[in-house]
């Protein structure tokens, strides 16, 4: 499914791994949910000016359309349990016996990862103005969630470069910095092949998204 003209209007699209066919084809219900979301956005100067972090009104204006359509914060955590098996005969290799010699518990291999959105396989995240090794962060989730089988592919949002034009007519580009999250950071980090195996669409927010301005 191509992207439509309103939304390549308002955003810059990466994809990575057929994330874009993945979420077409596998996941037609969630990438509408998601483009009618995208569509729905609208960022004032007075957003822009506000405080970041949990202050931001950006990230709610997600929350209020997603999280009615069953979008849902996820964290998980897990333990990994190691099992030794030992050969069955000693002079012959190969042959293990089917109960295990000693078993050992790593507990929280698995911990603390979070994504902002997930709904059946699909995962994701709104990356506003953070620091950039957030994007670490994001990236390691998706990929344990996907090595997991919890999803099959994940979505990020981000600044696009351009805003900063918006930023710096308004006198604010001091609070958005470079070493912040923005599409530059995040496309070095999926060049490099942080995500893993897993598919990822990044999103870049564009001027077209900005009211007043």
């Amino acid at each position: 499914m191509p992207i439509s003209d309103e939304l390549s209007r308002k955003y810059e699209f990466y994809n990575y791994g057929h994330a874009l066919e993945i979420l077409s084809d596998a996941f037609p219900q969630e990438w509408e949910e998601i483009q009618m979301c995208l569509n729905q956005l609208v960022i004032s100067v007075d957003d822009l000016k506000m405080a970041g972090g949990n202050e931001s009104p950006i990230p709610k204006k997600f929350d209020s359309v997603l999280y009615p359509l069953g979008w849902r914060e996820i964290r998980i955590t897990g333990d990994l349990l190691v099992k030794m098996y030992p050969r069955q005969v000693a002079q012959r290799r190969g042959r293990f016996s089917d109960q295990p010699f000693e078993e050992k518990m790593i507990t929280g291999y698995i911990d603390g990862h979070n994504i902002d959105f997930l709904k059946n396989k699909v995962a994701f995240d709104l990356e506003w103005n953070s620091k950039d090794q957030t994007f670490d962060r994001d990236l390691l989730a998706m990929r344990t969630y996907f090595d997991c089988g919890i999803i099959d592919v994940g979505i990020i949002v981000t600044r696009s470069e351009e805003l900063n034009d918006i930023f710096r007519h308004i006198g604010i580009l001091k609070k958005y910095g470079a070493s912040t999250t923005w599409m530059g950071k995040l496309i070095d980090r999926l060049d490099s092949r942080r995500n893993g195996g897993c598919p990822i669409l990044a999103v870049g927010i564009k001027k077209s998204c900005i009211e007043d301005c």
